[in-house]
Formats: C-alpha cells, structure tokens, sequence
C-alpha cells in the first residue's frame, strides 16, 4: 500500500505530526493524554466499532511512537507509563521494534479458498470434480466449501471457468520472507521476535494498521531543542519523497527549519562502502571464501545469520553507507549528534547495534520526517531553497534501487582491474533472498558477489517511504543523472574508508 493514500497512512501522519507538534513545544510530554482526542476527533469513530476503541488504538500508536512498549490490555496502566524514562534525547530504542496491537488486529483468514458471489451454478460442476475430498457440495444454488475437510490445494480455484473461488491469504503473513507470524489463539496474528529482522514489509501490508514500528521523533527533537549539534545523514531514496516541489535545495530549507544543524547526502558513505567492498572482495574472493554478500542491507544480514549461520562469514566485513557517513560526521564534529533519515525500519534495529551505537544517535524514517514537516507547517511549494546536495556520486545514489549496489562494486572492481571478471546476483525480498543464499550454499554461485535486498524494489520500497516504489525508482535515476560524479573515484571521500573502519 505504499504510495497509496489511505486511511491507515492518514493516521499514521497525524500520530507522528502531533507527537512532533508535542516535542517542539518544549513542554516535554504535558499534554500527551490528548492527542488521541485530537488523532481521533469527534464521538462518531472512522472504521471501527466503536470511538473508544480508535482512541485506545490511537493511544498505542503514541506510545510507540515515542519508542515505548505496547500495554498489556488485562491490566490498568497509564498512558504515560514509562515516558519519564523514554523522554530524553539519550533514549535507544528497545526490541520488539515491530509490534502488532491486538485489538486492532483483524484476525484475517490464513490460506481459506472461498467461493464468491461470483459463482453461477453450473451444469459443469468442475470445482466439486476435481476435489480430492469431497469438501464441494451446492447449497443455495452455489459451490459451498467445507473448511474442515479442504485440505487448500487450490485445484477448484483453478477449475473454476468464472474465477468464482477465491484464495483468501493473510496479508502480513504474505508479506514476511521470514514467515515469522503465526496466529494466537484467537486468530489474531502474533510476530515470532525469533525470526524477525524488522524488514517492516509486515507493517506496510497490514490493511487495519494493527502493525507498528517505534520512532524516535520525540527524542531527535529533545536532542535539537537541548542545542545539540543535530547532524541529519539522508539516504539517496529521499529524492522525491517529500513530494514535486522537495527538490534538494528546499528540502536542505527545510530540514533547517526543523533544527538540523547540516544535513549530508548518505551517498558519500555509499561511495566509500563501494570502494572498501570492492576491496574486499578483490582480496577474499576466491582466496578466502566462495562468494561474497554485500554489506548494506541490515535485514539481509540478519536473514543469513538466523537461517544460514555457516554462511555468515561470507557477508563482506565493510561497514554500511549509514555508518561511514555517521563516523565521517562524527570524525569532523565530535560533539554531534548524527541522525539517520531513511526509508528503512531495519536500520533501526542496525542503530542500536553495540558497535553503532556511538556513531548512528537515531533514525528517522521518512515518513516520521515528514510528520516533523507538518508539524513546523512547512510548505516545499512557497519555502526558499538553499544550497543543494552535491558530494555524492552517481554510483552512491544509486544504492537506493535493487541491483544497485552490486552494479557500484562490480564497476569499482573493473577500475581497479579491468582484466578481472565480476559476476553478478541479487534478490530483492526476503523470500528470493533465502532462495539466492540457499543457492549460495550449494555452491551455485562461486566466485559471485551476490547483493540481497529485504525489500522488493530495493530501498525505495522500505516501510518508512511514501512514494510508489516504481515513481520512487524513477526519481532516483533521475538524482543519479543530475551529477557530473559517477564513479566513486570521482568523490572527496573515496579514500577515507581506511580511517573510518
């Protein structure tokens, strides 16, 4: 549903606008208890049964906004349980990162073959011929299924010459590589914190919006209004995200208005990801190892490292494009606070790394950013740009796109050894991923550099965007034309890998 104005996406914009509205007012979270009133107006509720419930939903939507947990509904809590804790610009975030609040789960059907209004009685009868267990029979003058005895192999379905039978499928089970949802005893889906990666591609595909990640809005504007030195790292799929008029020099007005004290493109980092992989798979591939996996993607990482652990040695050592830039910002300003402004839950979950913890401060995605937007009322059609994003290279730009990565490194390598022959896979979503790594441990692609991206489409379909990830692909290439730098040699940076790692 990304792209896609709904519902869902409406709320989900007021709840990251008003907790941003609270934050900025510099009266920490007096107030809070009303913001459901004002995320849900009125006494008459939008979809569900009933006000009350919207608002308790509401409520949660809040709290995790804010980085907090869920409340458990079998007791009495506050909904500012905690807050004191959590409402301080020094606050990481706390796993679960993705959560579901159940009672706004729909409890939908898990692979039910259905029969539609669309069924005709025919004289045919194919749906109950081809049945293996006899679970057709007519009822009423249409095909009628019996749930206890279908044993859901779809052979109706397709029998069916009016496509009358439809295959009813959770939609966030669907959606997660991992298959880490299951049902609770109640129907209502449960995420397995085991298997999850924190893709986010549950989160987007939820059509009740029962699914939730944490934010960190409250806290980067803490951090801003204490006068920390707020430093915002942008991935290259920002382009185009904030809408037509956000062209680079006025999205760098706005994010000035926000508070941020510079804002650097995170394509500088991924030019230096670029060259240090490339390094590092001239030195280790074939000599070392089979294969090499790119570094970039945190929720591919945590794919091979649950599900292929012997594997995990072959993912490339070199830090992400989000780290390289965090330390470069820190290198240059030490007392700063570094946020990263993506289009990826994941990075949430990389951020709170031990070992990125110092560099990488917070994460926003861009759909939390453009709450803070709304929230300082900045409009991109009227606002007066500045200076516009110039340091990174075509290459960089392009980590946003599936493939994109692994085209940047595999030129890289033939710069640097024209005679060297690079071979190429990459897999986007979790599912073909574990396919690519299955194949991978085979020994299917030896001497490859293989690039896994969690999100169908690469990082412009990450669970924080908000534009269609084909318009968002688009734009990119685009960005990428608009500079006269296309290799990572043409960057500044191109050699400060060694002392950033």
């Amino acid at each position: 549903m990304r792209g896609i104005p709904s519902l869902i996406t409406d709320i989900r914009n007021k709840v990251f606008t008003e907790v941003a509205r609270m934050a900025y007012s510099g009266r920490g979270y007096e107030g809070v208890d009303e913001l459901p009133y004002i995320i849900v107006p009125g006494d008459q509720p939008l979809h569900r049964e009933s006000v009350f419930l919207e608002r308790a939903i509401a409520s949660e939507r809040v709290r995790l906004a804010m980085g907090l947990n869920i409340r458990p509904i079998q007791t009495r809590h506050l909904m500012t349980e905690g807050m004191d804790e959590a409402a301080v610009a020094e606050q990481y975030y706390k796993p679960p990162l993705i959560n579901i609040i159940p009672y706004a789960c729909h409890a939908c059907p898990t692979h039910q073959y259905k029969v539609s209004n669309y069924c005709q009685n025919c004289l045919a009868a194919s749906c109950q011929k081809v049945c293996p267990k006899d679970a057709i029979s007519f009822r009423n003058n249409r095909s009628y299924i019996d749930l206890d005895k279908c044993i859901r192999c779809g052979k109706c379905a397709k029998a069916c010459p009016y496509n009358a039978i439809v295959h009813l499928e959770r939609p966030c089970q669907v959606a997660c590589g991992m298959d880490a949802i299951h049902s609770d005893e109640q129907g209502r889906a449960v995420i397995d914190q085991e298997k999850c990666v924190a893709c986010g591609q549950c989160l987007v595909s939820c059509p009740f919006g029962a699914i939730v990640d944490k934010g960190q809005i409250f806290q980067v504007i803490q951090s801003i209004l204490q006068g920390n030195k707020v430093i915002a790292v942008v991935a290259p799929a920002f382009i185009g995200q904030f809408g037509k008029h956000s062209t680079p020099g006025k999205f760098i007005a706005a994010m000035k208005q926000l508070g941020f004290a510079r804002i650097v493109e995170v394509a500088v980092g991924a030019d230096i990801c670029t060259v240090e992989e490339a390094k590092d798979f001239m030195e280790k591939v074939p000599a070392e190892q089979n294969y090499m996996a790119t570094s970039c993607c945190p929720a591919w990482h945590s794919m091979i490292y649950k599900l292929f652990p012997d594997q995990s040695e072959n993912i490339s050592m070199t830090l992400t494009p989000m780290v390289f830039t965090a330390r470069l910002m820190k290198q240059k300003y030490p007392d700063c606070k570094v946020v990263f402004v993506g289009p990826c839950a994941a990075k949430k979950l990389e951020a709170i790394r031990a070992d990125i913890r110092s560099d990488v401060d917070f994460v926003l995605t861009f759909e939390e950013l453009q709450g803070m937007f709304e929230a300082k009322e900045i409009n991109f059609e009227t606002i007066e740009p500045m200076y516009d994003l110039n340091e990174g290279t075509a290459a960089g730009r392009g980590f946003a796109v599936a493939g994109g990565v692994a085209n940047a490194v595999a030129n890289m390598i033939k710069e640097m050894d024209p005679e060297r022959d690079v071979k190429t896979a990459s897999a986007e979503g979790l599912r073909d991923c574990r396919k690519l790594m299955a194949m991978a441990k085979a020994g299917k692609y030896d001497g490859y550099l293989l690039e896994g991206m969690a999100c169908p489409g690469g990082c412009v379909a990450g669970a924080g965007t908000l534009l269609p990830v084909d318009l968002a692909a688009k734009v990119v290439s685009r960005y990428q034309s608009e500079t006269d730098r296309v290799s990572p040699t043409d960057s500044a940076y191109r050699d400060a890998g060694q002392n950033l790692e």
